[in-house]
């Protein structure tokens, strides 16, 4: 029987919209007990609470509503923060402070917590108040720059990138903090933001800059320094093709049947390649496009050369190899039946991750969790009255 590695680990989650809830979606699928803080008129830009990218977000969770403005609201936070492991909260740098709810706050009653923050831009520097957008992280953070078709101007990426990877660095860095809790016995206060992770993701082509001073454009769907390595025209659908390498190229005219690719001076090695790449493509598209993209699949792979489909998203969870891995996974719902949400993505050999419960209603827990900090049911109904929870 596996275990939950993150089963002795309570989360205060203070997040909205997605790169925190990506944080802590992270540790609630490994066993973490969250709670969600609610604040009484909150409304979650991820849209209703019975939709689907809600219920992706926020599964596996407890919700409390508290109002963060009133004192018994942050009475409460502090009182659930005292025996918690973990707080995490994505509010722009100055709201944490006017509302008092701070890392120096929540230390002074937990000096154990690891306290994570995900801002737009940085708890400090020229934009810490500013308020930010993946789209805004995108553009600043170079990704648009080098995305999309030469000479058709800047373009986002399809998914969220700057949201989900501030989430996915902000989660890295409460386990590392967490670990370094084990030894010193002091949390500390983990900082990431879109802005960060964008650059970070920016990888060979923001080290090409830094070492090198060369600046990287759109290359539309050909790697930026190799090729083939691309989207080539199938009989019936594009594929993807990648041969890295004069020897994976050799290995691919051979599948291919074309030797007249490897002859061809324009062609023969991956400089000339690099160079006459609008020629070399339109040679290597006349020979894929005599045979349907199952056939290239199945041809290339069994000859090592890496290729696949482009599929719709659909077709991405239909696919046997998606299936195996469990990329979905089943919920029940009280109103909606059974659902479906996205699964996790990381496998471990002696424990597994648990996505057992479908996001909660608002204040669900609110009355139970409560209980559980110590309130007698008439300080419960006290505050409800004075609105400092519901």
């Amino acid at each position: 029987m596996s275990h939950s590695p993150l089963a002795h680990i309570t989360i205060l989650d203070l997040t909205r919209v997605r790169a925190g809830p990506t944080c802590v979606k992270q540790l609630s699928d490994w066993g973490a007990t969250v709670i969600k803080v609610e604040g009484p008129a909150e409304d979650d830009m991820t849209g209703a609470r019975d939709g689907s990218d809600f219920q992706n977000l926020h599964r596996n969770k407890q919700s409390i509503v508290l109002d963060l403005k009133h004192p018994d609201g942050v009475a409460v936070l502090k009182r659930l923060a005292a025996s918690a492991d973990v707080v995490v909260e994505n509010f722009r740098p100055d709201v944490k402070h006017r509302l008092g709810i701070g890392y120096d706050d929540l230390r002074a009653v937990n000096p154990r917590l690891v306290y994570a923050s995900i801002s737009g831009f940085g708890e400090d520097g020229p934009y810490a108040a500013r308020p930010g957008f993946d789209m805004v992280a995108q553009g600043m953070g170079g990704m648009m720059s080098v995305t999309g078709l030469p000479g058709h101007g800047p373009l986002r990426a399809g998914i969220p990138l700057a949201d989900l990877t501030s989430g996915l660095y902000a989660a890295i860095g409460i386990l590392i903090a967490l670990l370094d809790r084990d030894r010193t016995g002091q949390g500390q206060w983990v900082k990431a933001s879109l802005l960060q992770a964008q650059v970070a993701m920016l990888d060979f082509q923001a080290a090409a800059w830094l070492m090198e001073g060369k600046v990287y454009r759109q290359t539309g769907n050909d790697h930026p320094y190799t090729t083939p390595m691309g989207v080539y025209p199938a009989a019936d659908q594009d594929i993807v093709i990648g041969a890295s390498g004069q020897g994976q190229y050799r290995k691919l005219c051979e599948a291919i049947e074309a030797p007249h690719l490897l002859e061809d001076a324009r062609f023969a090695t991956a400089d000339a390649r690099l160079a006459n790449r609008p020629a070399f493509t339109t040679a290597l598209s006349a020979v894929t496009r005599t045979r349907k993209a199952a056939a290239w699949v199945a041809v290339l792979n069994a000859a090592g050369i890496a290729c696949g489909p482009i599929n719709d998203i659909q077709q991405v969870f239909a696919d046997p190899q998606v299936q195996a891995h469990g990329l979905a996974a089943t919920v029940g719902h009280p109103r909606l039946g059974p659902i479906a949400v996205v699964g996790a993505p990381i496998t471990l050999s002696a424990s597994e991750a648990r996505i057992t419960l479908p996001a909660p209603d608002k204040g669900e827990h609110t009355d139970g969790l409560l209980r559980a900090a110590g309130y007698a049911e008439a300080e419960i109904a006290a505050m409800r009255q004075a609105g400092a929870v519901g």
